[in-house]
C-alpha cells in the first residue's frame, strides 16, 4: 500500500515531536530507570516466563514510576514522500526518546541487534535498550544498550 504524505496530522505527529532538549545525560538516566523497573519486574516474577507476560508488567511498572510510553508502536515507513506499509513494531518507546525491546529467551539471537537499531533508525531516537528476562541478572546479563548518529549529535 502506497500512500503519498499529506499535510494532514497523524496521531504519530505528536509521538514524533521529539523533545530537541534532549541530553545524553537524560538518556542514560532514562535507561538507568527504565533497567530499574525491569529488575523490579524480574524480581517480582522471576526468569523464563513469556514475554507478553514481562511486557504487561513492565508497563505498569512504567506507569507506577510516572514513565511516559508508547506500547507497541507501529513503526512508520517513509521513503521518498511515500508512507509505506510496515509490519515493525517496537515494543516499548518511551519518553519519545528510547526503544525498548523485550525479550525471554535462553539465547540472544544476532538479529535483535539489527532490529533494535531498525526501530531506533526510523523513529529517529537515539537509544535503545534489549532487555532479556530469561537470565538471572539482569544488570550483568539480560540488558544491553545501543546508540545510533541520532545519539552522537546530542550535547552531554
Amino acid at each position: 500500500m502506497l500512500r503519498k504524505k499529506t499535510k494532514h496530522i497523524s496521531h504519530l505527529s505528536k509521538i514524533f515531536a521529539v523533545n530537541m532538549n534532549i541530553t545524553r545525560t537524560f538518556l542514560k538516566d532514562l535507561v538507568y530507570e527504565v533497567n530499574g523497573a525491569a529488575i523490579e519486574v524480574h524480581k517480582s516474577l522471576g526468569p523464563s516466563l513469556l514475554e507478553n507476560v514481562y511486557h504487561q508488567c513492565i508497563k505498569k511498572e512504567l506507569d507506577l514510576r510516572k514513565i511516559k510510553y508508547c506500547s507497541e508502536l507501529q513503526i512508520p515507513l517513509n521513503y521518498k514522500g511515500y508512507e509505506l506499509e510496515s509490519k515493525l513494531r517496537c515494543d516499548l518507546f518511551i519518553e519519545n526518546s528510547l526503544v525498548v525491546e523485550l525479550k525471554s529467551v535462553i539465547e540472544i539471537n544476532p538479529i535483535f541487534e539489527p532490529q533494535l537499531l531498525t526501530y531506533m533508525n526510523l523513529l529517529k531516537a537515539p537509544m535503545g535498550l534489549l532487555i532479556n528476562f530469561s537470565v538471572k541478572n539482569i544488570y550483568y546479563e539480560g540488558q544491553k544498550t545501543m546508540v545510533n548518529e541520532f545519539y552522537r549529535s546530542l550535547e552531554d
